[in-house]
């Protein structure tokens, strides 16, 4: 189990092994819809309709997820405060960079009032910029009370983002931290050592 396969678990994906996946007390394997409720998925690359808008994506994709009565003035300002510049709310996906496509995820996320976010590889392949206002928005998510699980390489966002950090090695979880313990040099010295044994 790595940490891909991990997240797979919470979504169902996959059955564990042994053990159980739990969201919200709920098992997983026997709750399958009622805990996907709980929850928004954003991969390492968001998956939108690129003839659609963003204001299109986020009305088609709250509907499906059973949040059709939020008014499109509503979803407008979310996607807004997901850090989506005014402009681009109305122009066609299939122009959005990497870190547009993934506000609207996060967008996602906020209209649909997510209690767990799952996010794998999320700033991967983001320039800096667009890495560090990611980062707010899921912070400012996680001030707000809502559950992130982040599978990352990228330990600078990790210490940033997360209250606790695991390390795996091969499926194995060889290390967990408290984010406020240990400083950037010492998570990046403590990940070294693991990968390296």
């Amino acid at each position: 189990v790595g940490k891909t396969t991990t997240i797979q678990l919470f979504l169902g994906f996959i059955e564990p092994t042994s053990g159980s996946a739990r969201i919200k007390g709920l098992e997983v394997r026997e709750h399958a819809l009622e805990t996907k409720k709980y929850l928004v998925y954003i991969p390492e690359n968001v998956m939108l309709y690129p003839n659609l808008s963003g204001l299109e994506n986020l009305e088609y994709f709250t509907t499906l997820a059973g949040c059709g009565d939020v008014e499109a003035g509503e979803l407008r300002t979310t996607l807004i405060q997901a850090g989506l510049p005014e402009e681009a709310v109305d122009r066609p996906v299939g122009t959005y960079s990497k870190g547009m496509r993934q506000k609207v995820g996060i967008a996602m996320a906020i209209a649909r009032r997510a209690e767990l976010l799952l996010l794998d590889e999320p700033t991967s392949g983001l320039d800096p910029k667009a890495s560090n206002e990611f980062s707010h928005l899921v912070t400012s998510m996680r001030d707000q009370g809502v559950a992130v699980l982040m599978a990352t390489h990228d330990l600078f966002r990790s210490r940033e983002i997360a209250t606790r950090i695991g390390i795996m090695k091969q499926g194995v979880l060889v290390a967990q931290l408290d984010a406020s313990d240990v400083s950037h040099t010492d998570l990046e010295r403590i990940y070294l050592e693991h990968m390296h044994d």
